[in-house]
């Protein structure tokens, strides 16, 4: 925390951040409270503002009975817009939200700035007003973060205290996007923190429970949903719904597969194209909406009429196509919004398709498509999402339907195994390792607590130049207490190389050649800061050296300082020997790691 000033002259309706600043500055605690409510008040206000205005738009851009050629112009128009303004004016903006608020988490310190916010808020209001079918949910998580963040630095809290509030604030977006307020709490800890044992539990439930009152004063207390009454009408209709869970598993693998290779399509094209790339999705929606109007926005009413058995077969078979290839496009070529929605979306039509022929081969065994319909939702987001934990709770809050829990249980599991073994990295991961990021997995976050690299690591020394020859470097290590050293070209590390391998090269007749060659012929083997001491020593054996590069997460060619055998070894009192480094000979590499 900053410091202080003095509470007698500072009045909280002059200055209500100072004042708040003053008042609570030696009592971080109380005032991480304090801050909850503010957050849940805020981020709930945001959130309902975002629905209503979406809903408004698209009220206006594509009403009822307007001309066909709207249903085709609105898409294109919004997203071509959007993304020129997202490139031009909020470029930290762009993305679903919930990959962008981990990045700040893990990798900016907790910093989203107050204009991405308003960015984020806006080109998600417009992009899906328009039509785009994606949902604001993710977004929702992306606002509510950014205005933890804000409050937070605005305060003066240490680096520590802003980062544990991004949680805070995405879960009072999901309790007021989906009027879900425990769901909300365990996706906070289940996804951003990835640790249902966080210690600003407190502070996660008191905010999501401010913003779902929020939603409650404004927009009342129906559900999202409306749903018939949960009934199994025989046990056997189990082996269905296990059916379903691995039609969602496999489902939930292709299309993170899919998305990831078209996103990776469009991160292939020329940057000066990125403005327009949007316009790919819009116009694809506007063609297919065309056709078949309940293509276009994010498309709970369809919902709501899949779960209450008012749509046919044939159309929602169309419309896990349809929808497929829409929200892939429009998400992929990055249009602003989510993927919550289209995971229910999704999950209810494959659910009602799954259904209806189990009703028509044995109607007197299954219950009605509703209910497939209903569990299908909650199994493509768990095997999307990757939340298995709070796709349930999500589905049981949104249903009010206690008995649902037990189907719904059994097609969650089947479907996050699947799609866990057959796409092993979910979507927010595989996207931020495409833009460079290497988000820490949940064996990395549970170590938080115990040692890690950044206690022991020190700046870089005994570096060596990429542009000398190998026989210089061996020349000049040969008196070095090291038996490997980093490489860096200009201003970048380029590898490590260890003693043995200059050796050979020497011997080989390759001494002339430039040393970034033979550094950059295996993977850079590496540790982030965040990472345990545990992990360092596992990659050193692996790799057979005795000093690490700890690279940023946002580019692993970023050198951020170094982690030596006998630092991570004085740091448990074992303390370093002079005996013979038995660890100067090369060996495999590890593959890069996150």
């Amino acid at each position: 925390m900053s410091d202080t000033v003095d509470t007698s002259v500072v009045r909280w309706w002059q200055s209500p951040f100072r004042w708040l600043s003053a008042r609570f500055g030696e009592r971080e605690q109380q005032l991480l409270l304090i801050l909850s409510i503010m957050i849940g008040a805020l981020t709930g206000l945001a959130v309902v503002a975002l629905l209503l205005l979406t809903e408004r738009l698209g009220l206006r851009m594509y009403p009822v009975g307007s001309p066909v050629w709207r249903r085709v112009a609105t898409p294109v128009i919004g997203s071509l817009s959007m993304g020129y303004v997202l490139l031009r004016y909020f470029p930290d903006a762009r993305g679903s939200g919930v990959t962008q608020t981990k990045v700040a988490l893990f990798v900016r310190d907790g910093v989203i700035t107050l204009r991405t916010v308003f960015g984020k808020f806006l080109c998600t209001a417009v992009t899906l007003g328009s039509g785009i079918p994606l949902g604001p949910e993710g977004p929702s998580v992306h606002v509510g973060s950014g205005i933890a963040s804000v409050l937070g630095r605005r305060l003066g809290l240490r680096t520590e205290s802003v980062k544990a509030l991004i949680p805070v604030g995405a879960a009072a977006a999901i309790a007021a996007a989906f009027n879900t307020p425990l769901a909300a709490v365990v996706y906070a800890l289940e996804e951003i923190v990835g640790d249902l044992n966080a210690p600003v539990l407190g502070s996660i439930v008191l905010a999501s429970a401010t913003a779902w009152l929020m939603l409650r004063m404004i927009l009342g207390s129906n559900p999202l949903f409306k749903a018939p009454q949960y009934e199994l009408v025989h046990s056997a209709e189990f082996v269905i719904y296990a059916v379903l869970g691995v039609a969602g598993g496999v489902f939930s693998a292709v299309f993170a597969k899919v998305m990831i290779r078209t996103r990776a399509g469009f991160r292939r094209l020329p940057d000066r194209t990125r403005w327009a790339q949007p316009v790919s999705g819009g116009l694809l929606v506007g063609l297919l909406g065309w056709w078949l109007p309940q293509v276009l926005g994010v498309g709970y009413s369809y919902v709501g009429d899949a779960l209450n058995g008012r749509m046919a077969l044939r159309i929602m078979g169309l419309l896990v196509l349809l929808k497929f290839a829409s929200i892939i496009m429009s998400y992929a070529s990055g249009n602003a919004g989510g993927l919550f929605a289209p995971s229910l979306f999704l999950g209810a039509m494959l659910g009602g398709v799954i259904g209806s022929a189990a009703h028509y081969l044995w109607p007197t065994y299954t219950a009605a498509p509703g209910a497939y319909a209903l569990v299908g939702m909650g199994a493509l987001f768990a095997g999307i999402m990757r939340t298995p934990m709070t796709s349930v709770l999500m589905i049981f809050e949104t249903t009010r339907d206690y008995a649902v829990i037990v189907p719904l249980m059994i097609s969650n599991l089947l479907s996050f195994l699947i799609a866990s073994q057959l796409q092993p990295l979910s979507i927010s991961q595989a996207l931020a390792v495409q833009e460079g990021i290497h988000l820490p997995g949940a064996e990395v976050r549970r170590q938080f607590a115990k040692r890690i690299v950044a206690q022991v690591m020190r700046p870089p020394t005994d570096v060596l130049s990429g542009e000398m020859t190998v026989q210089e470097a061996a020349e000049r290590t040969r008196a070095s207490a090291f038996h490997a050293w980093l490489v860096m070209n200009d201003g970048a590390l380029e590898g490590i190389v260890g003693r043995n391998t200059l050796r050979q090269a020497v011997a080989r007749g390759e001494g002339a050649k430039p040393l970034k060659e033979l550094a950059s012929r295996a993977p850079l083997p590496h540790v982030h800061a965040d990472h345990p001491l545990d992990l360092a020593l596992e990659r050193m054996g692996k790799a057979k050296v005795d000093v690490l590069p700890v690279v940023s997460r946002a580019n692993v060619h970023v050198l951020l300082g170094t982690v030596a055998l006998a630092d991570i070894l004085n740091s448990f009192g074992v303390g370093s020997t002079d005996a013979e480094n038995p660890l100067g000979l090369e060996g495999e590499k590890p593959s890069e790691q996150s």
